[in-house]
């Protein structure tokens, strides 16, 4: 029986995080030193093998770099000193152990990322795909879906080049925030980029909870289709909350999508004392090997839907698990699925997105995408959901007709003028430097792709940051901003 219970309060903001949680008793029964011990092994081993394999794709590092580099330096993960760790190239793992924990392994799967073992497991359940990218080659295609052309012939006149060289150059110097790409792109094309040394625009980067915002332009992408014959006002489709009087059955598609489904699924952060423990749910399909679908669907609900924006991977993970559903009924392969509804419409070509051990995705945040798959994603939304041919040809309105003003409409109840439809919002001015309609993907350690629609501009950082990223990102924006006179 669950001991740790939610206590409403206003919300807060966590510790290196970009995004809040309620606020929650901190009387713990009992926190047992070795399951807290594993699943930060758990964590780690997984960091490793997709430093090691999947942003190893563009940028190639030994596993003592990955540790030092993406692990060991951040207060967050507490890597422990006595912890042992190895790669095997041949199995395509990396394992994390210490003398009182079993050891803890994830294994790359090609196109499925790093997928953290279960217990007693040696292998995932799934058989691994290809993800095929049916994208023209960008070296002969024109911008934004190629990459010919992607970058103002001349300077619009507008943008003091000056103060915009001193902007990136003044985010890029943040040591502490650890910015390992940075890309501003103004009416529509690339002003002004930075990356740090090994990364490229190519380079698929951990994007956390980035992804999110993919599984609402997802879900948006499926209506607009047709492959999900469902509206945002209509019951969510999960067979399991339809049974009976299950007052999951009042659960509405929108409620999903503005995180207010009224779920009881723990969010304990990183950084408190239950945050390492099995009863973290928002967290712990980061750090154990589970099936994160079967542990969405299957949580009670605690508060009324449409009540209450409250930040829980719950709604989300829903959301993942009913476009499978959909998918499959159509005889759509799943694992292949969001390459081809959404990323090749757009020209994306670096996303990974990872998996559980059953083959579902973890979309709330082991999603991996460059800098310039970021920028198309942010432009789809800048454009109102519709993307230009490179060719001469017809527009692809790839998202639903408003379905742009409703993931930057505010969400119900307290702090909903920050949250849209899985989008952050700037309505309650969150980012004191940034413009009023921004809205924008944010994920943990500070990944943001920012749209600003006032400016005509995305902007796309990317990096694990371990200080005040949101401050951070206001300050970027504010920066980036003041370089133009529009």
């Amino acid at each position: 029986m669950r001991t740790h219970r939610l206590i409403p309060a206003t919300t807060m903001l966590l510790v290196s995080m970009a995004s809040p949680a309620d606020g929650q008793s901190n009387e713990v029964e009992y926190i047992d030193p070795v399951e807290v011990r594993t699943n930060k092994a758990g964590m780690a081993a997984h960091h490793i093998c997709s430093g090691m394999f999947v942003v190893g794709r563009d940028y190639e590092r030994i596993a003592s770099q990955v540790v030092a580099q993406d692990i060991r330096r951040f207060e967050i993960f507490d890597w422990q000193d006595d912890f042992e760790y190895e790669v095997n190239w041949g199995s395509r793992t990396a394992s994390v152990w210490g003398d009182d924990i079993p050891r803890q392994s994830a294994e790359y799967n090609g196109d499925q990322g790093c997928t953290i073992l279960p217990e007693g497991f040696d292998d995932v359940t799934f058989e691994p795909v290809v993800v095929p990218r049916r994208i023209p080659d960008p070296s002969t295609t024109m911008w934004p879906m190629g990459d010919m052309g992607a970058y103002h012939e001349t300077m619009p006149r507008e943008v003091d080049e000056s103060k915009l060289n001193y902007a990136l150059d003044w985010v890029m110097g943040q040591e502490e925030h650890n910015t390992r790409a940075l890309v501003v792109v103004y009416k529509g094309k690339i002003i002004g980029e930075r990356y740090a040394s090994g990364f490229s625009r190519n380079t698929p980067q951990i994007s956390w909870s980035q992804g999110k915002s993919v599984a609402s332009a997802l879900v948006g992408a499926a209506m607009e289709s047709d492959h999900l014959q469902v509206g945002l006002d209509d019951p969510a489709p999960v067979a399991a909350w339809h049974k009976g009087d299950d007052p999951r059955r009042e659960i509405q598609m929108r409620d999903l999508l503005q995180m207010s489904s009224g779920l009881d699924f723990l969010n304990w952060g990183l950084g408190q004392p239950e945050s390492w423990t099995d009863e973290n749910e928002h967290f712990r399909i980061y750090f154990e090997g589970i099936d994160v679908y079967t542990h969405a669907i299957e949580q009670p609900m605690d508060l009324g839907h449409g009540e209450q924006m409250r930040y829980r991977n719950s709604d989300p993970l829903t959301l993942s698990f009913i476009l499978k559903q959909a998918a499959e009924a159509r005889g759509e392969e799943w694992l292949t699925y969001p390459q081809r509804l959404l990323f090749d419409r757009i020209g994306a070509r670096n996303f990974v997105l990872e998996t559980d051990a059953w083959g579902n995705f973890i979309i709330t945040g082991y999603d991996y995408g460059s800098a310039w798959d970021w920028v198309r994603f942010g432009l789809l939304h800048l454009w109102d959901g519709v993307w230009p041919s490179s060719r001469g040809g017809p527009s692809d309105r790839i998202l639903p007709k408003g379905w742009v003003d409703f993931v930057r409409s505010p969400s119900p109840g307290e702090g909903g003028q920050n949250y849209g439809g899985l989008f952050w919002l700037n309505l309650g001015e969150s980012l004191p430097r940034a413009p009023s309609d921004t809205y924008y993907a944010a994920g943990f350690m500070g990944q943001y792709t920012a749209i600003i629609p006032s400016y005509d501009m995305v902007i796309v950082r990317l990096g694990p940051s371990p200080g005040n990223t949101t401050q951070f990102l206001s300050d970027i924006i504010g920066e980036i901003a003041g370089a133009i006179s529009p």
